[in-house]
């Protein structure tokens, strides 16, 4: 193998080795063909909401000088920072990167105790009626910025992050593509954020509820995104295995994927999304019309989602075509709904398949938050023809739906049967099955 790249120095960050290995070059030295190189693949045209207008290329014309080899988490996040200036790049994933190796005692500002924030704001003391105030919320905000600095990623315009073989991935990271255009992100098993310092509020509901940051990806207004063949999923720390606190889960998981805040023409393929609760938000506020309407154009097709328990996705003001999915509700797990159909939002939900156990209702796919027409065609629950739409209404009187988005797609590559969704996302889908 022949490595084309110096070791950088960057300033204020670890060196980096970029080690750049051309695939033909490797594939000629064995005798065997040349393999695929996934590294430099574009949306194809067509292909959903992303495509649409100058499509999304990522970094697939990087010079062989911004191509990057990373194999930490500090090395990923100095091959995004480094100085190309504007010219694609691509960032190649070796192994599991991990964003919070130290553990959350490292982001811990001096002076924060957990045991002496729980004594102030237990609700015999503090209450239910103000939000929490004083020196340790302050040190707890203080180390929430803490763990913020060092988590996210920010990820440039013209780039390409792709997982390099089947195990690639990170964990405790969460990925910003924040105002960067044409971004693809693909071959990852992304592990949630844990948020090590979830706020106490005891005015949100009736009882109070920990609320906690970090999705392990956010769009945000950002255009031409794609995002294909990943994991999402809580791995080590699903929702079961987290403790209560006040009588409440203390929740340390946000979002697995957010699409927001202007955020438009994405599409989002192949992915799996696995056992999360808020899983998929489209659009953050029913106020944003100022960023938000006439955007957040987003295609979701031939993904998996399996024991999530709601937003999958909950969508505000976009026209959002989500088309092939399966969505497979486990016995086992909570579940709330599938679709969100959210302020002003205009949903195409066809052709997706449904797997539900005993004693959930396909009523409970939609789930109306605001008025807003939705057109639900061709879907299949456990095998068989379902009008989503006529069932919800039958089911959830109080929250009747109307149908026609008032618009049809047209940017579609393929458009599967939903009889064959279930097999054929199951074999293809997520991280490691680039083909």
């Amino acid at each position: 193998m022949r490595t084309h790249a110096p070791l950088l120095a960057l300033a204020g960050c670890t060196a980096l080795v970029l080690s750049l290995t051309s695939p033909a070059r490797a594939a000629a030295g064995s005798g065997g063909p040349a393999p695929r190189d996934f590294a430099r693949g574009t949306l194809p045209a067509g292909d959903g909401w992303g495509s649409a207008g100058t499509g999304t290329t990522g970094g697939a014309a990087a010079a062989p000088e911004h191509v990057y080899t990373v194999t930490t988490w500090a090395g990923f996040k100095a091959a995004l920072a480094a100085d190309t200036g504007g010219a694609p790049r691509i960032v190649r994933v070796v192994g599991t990167l991990d964003a919070t190796g130290g553990g959350c005692a490292a982001f811990e500002a001096a002076g924060y105790d957990f045991a002496r924030y729980l004594a102030d704001y237990d609700p015999a003391v503090w209450g239910r009626d103000t939000p929490v105030s004083g020196p340790q919320e302050d040190l707890r905000a203080a180390s929430a910025r803490n763990q913020a600095a060092s988590v996210k990623a920010y990820v440039p315009a013209h780039t390409t992050v792709v997982g390099a073989g089947p195990h690639a991935g990170i964990t405790g990271g969460s990925l910003q593509i924040q105002n960067a255009g044409n971004v693809i992100v693909r071959n990852l098993t992304l592990e949630s954020p844990l948020d090590c310092f979830p706020q106490w509020d005891p005015t949100d509901g009736a009882t109070g509820a920990w609320n906690s940051e970090y999705d392990a990806m956010v769009v945000h207004g950002s255009t031409h995104v794609w995002i294909d063949h990943n994991t999402f999923t809580d791995g080590r720390h699903p929702d079961s295995s987290l403790p209560r606190h006040f009588g409440e889960i203390y929740q340390q998981h946000d979002g697995e994927l957010d699409v927001v805040r202007g955020a438009d023409h994405v599409t989002v393929s192949w992915n799996v999304f696995a056992d999360h609760d808020k899983t998929l938000m489209i659009g953050n506020s029913d106020s944003a019309a100022a960023t938000d309407a006439g955007r957040l154009r987003v295609t979701l097709h031939h993904n998996l989602f399996t024991g999530v328990v709601e937003r999958a996705p909950r969508v505000r003001f976009g026209q959002v075509d989500a088309y092939n999915n399966h969505y497979v509700v486990k016995k086992d797990r909570p579940y709330a709904y599938s679709f969100g159909i959210g302020h002003e939002s205009r949903l195409y939900a066809e052709k997706n398949a449904f797997t539900l156990p005993a004693g959930v209702g396909a009523g409970r796919i939609l789930k109306k938050w605001k008025d807003a027409p939705v057109t639900a065609v061709g879907n299949r629950v456990n095998g068989r023809p379902v009008d989503l739409i006529a069932v919800h209404n039958a089911e959830v009187p109080e929250e009747t739906l109307r149908p026609g988005a008032g618009w049809t797609p047209v940017l579609r590559t393929r458009v599967d049967d939903p009889r064959a969704v279930p097999g054929l996302v199951a074999a293809r889908a997520g991280a490691g099955r680039l083909r």
